[in-house]
């Protein structure tokens, strides 16, 4: 193979291959279903937490101020 065959090839193809893959990325995470899993993606951070936490070394932290 030459390398300006090669480069013909992903200049169209492999462009298009790729596109296509991005349209169709986008198009399966806004679909109608996927609301509830997103939902819980973004609340990760936030489970298991009832409230702040506690600092430690409470003396310290006053010192400091």
């Amino acid at each position: 193979m030459n390398y300006h065959i090669l480069r013909e090839i992903a200049d169209s193809w492999v462009l298009l291959a790729l596109f296509l893959f991005f349209v169709g990325v986008f198009f399966w995470a806004w679909r109608p279903g996927s609301r509830a899993t997103h939902d819980d993606a973004a609340a990760v951070v936030f489970r298991n937490e009832d409230a702040p936490a506690q600092d430690s070394n409470i003396e310290g932290a006053e010192a400091r101020v």
